[in-house]
C-alpha cells in the first residue's frame, strides 16, 4: 500500500503504486503516474501529465510537470517523463514539453538534480546526470550519460552535451559540448579531456589515451568539423569510444559545435 500523508491531494485520475510515500501538503494533479517506492516530501507539486519511475526521492518544494515557460504554448497536452532512481531536491524546477518539439521532458535514471536545478521544456537527461544548485538549462537542450554540472552553470537553449563532460561552475554555454571534455568560463571554453570523470566511470588506461588523441585532433587539426570527422573514422576506424565523439560531430545542433581552446596564458574566465 501507498503511505499518503492525509493533508495531500492526489487525483483521482493518477495512478500511486505500492510502497509509494507522499508527504504532508503535497499535490498531485490528474493524469500522473508515479511507481513503486518513490519517496516525495513536504510541499511539492506534481502538476499533471507526468510520470516518475520507480525509488525516486523528491525532495521538498520541488516544481514538477507544469506548463512550459514558452510564449507560444497554447495549453497543449505534453509530457514530462521521470526514470528510476533519481534524487530531485528542495526547489528544483521541471517543466512539460511543447509542440515545438517531440512534446516530453525526459529524464533518466539515477540523476542527482540539486536544489534549484531548473530543467526547461523538452529536455533530454541522459543516465547518472549530476546537476549542482542552481545549475539551469534552456529549452530543447540535451545531455548526454553522466555529464556533471556545477553551480550556477547555464546552458542555452537548443545546445548539446556530450557524455562525460564536466561543466565547471558558474560556466555559460552556447555551443554544443563534445563528449569526453571539461568546459571553463563565460562563455564556456574547453579545458582539455575531463580525466577524473572518465577514470570514475572506470574508461581504461588505453581509452583515455585514445580519447585525449582524438579530442586534441578535434580541437588543432586545421579542418572543418566535419573533415575532423571522416579522419577520425579513417585513423580510429570502429573504435567505440572515439564513436561516441564521431557520432557527436556528425550531428551538430543548430548552435554549432564548440571547438576553440584558450590560446596558452589565456585566462578561461
Amino acid at each position: 500500500m501507498a503511505k499518503i500523508h492525509p493533508t495531500a491531494y492526489v487525483d483521482p485520475s493518477s495512478e500511486i503504486d505500492e510502497g509509494v510515500e507522499i508527504g504532508p501538503n503535497v499535490y498531485i494533479g490528474p493524469k500522473v503516474v508515479i511507481g513503486k517506492g518513490t519517496v516525495i516530501k513536504a510541499n511539492s507539486y506534481i502538476e499533471k501529465n507526468t510520470t516518475i519511475g520507480e525509488n525516486n526521492v523528491i525532495g521538498p518544494l520541488a516544481v514538477i510537470g507544469t506548463d512550459p515557460q514558452h510564449l507560444g504554448y497554447k495549453g497543449e497536452e505534453t509530457l514530462v517523463e521521470i526514470g528510476n532512481g533519481n534524487v530531485i531536491r528542495e526547489f528544483v524546477t521541471i517543466h512539460r514539453g511543447t509542440l515545438y518539439d517531440d512534446g516530453i521532458t525526459r529524464i533518466g535514471n539515477n540523476c542527482l538534480l540539486m536544489a534549484y536545478v531548473h530543467i526547461a521544456h523538452d529536455c533530454k537527461i541522459g543516465n547518472y546526470v549530476v546537476m549542482a544548485n542552481a545549475a539551469t538549462l534552456g529549452g530543447h537542450v540535451r545531455v548526454g550519460d553522466r555529464v556533471v554540472m556545477g553551480g550556477f552553470s547555464a546552458v542555452h537553449q537548443f545546445c548539446r552535451i556530450g557524455s562525460y563532460a564536466f561543466i565547471s561552475a558558474m560556466t555559460g554555454i552556447d555551443k554544443d559540448v563534445p563528449p569526453y571534455v571539461k568546459i571553463f568560463g563565460v562563455p564556456g571554453k574547453i579545458q582539455g579531456i575531463n580525466l577524473v570523470g572518465l577514470r570514475r566511470a572506470g574508461f581504461t588506461k588505453e581509452d583515455i589515451r585514445k580519447i585525449s588523441q582524438a579530442i586534441g585532433f578535434f580541437l588543432d587539426a586545421p579542418a572543418t568539423i566535419k573533415e575532423v570527422a571522416l579522419e577520425l573514422k579513417e585513423i580510429f576506424n570502429d573504435d567505440p569510444v572515439v564513436k561516441e565523439l564521431i557520432q557527436f560531430l556528425e550531428n551538430p545542433s543548430r548552435q554549432g559545435i564548440m571547438r576553440r581552446k584558450p590560446f596558452e596564458g589565456e585566462e578561461a574566465f
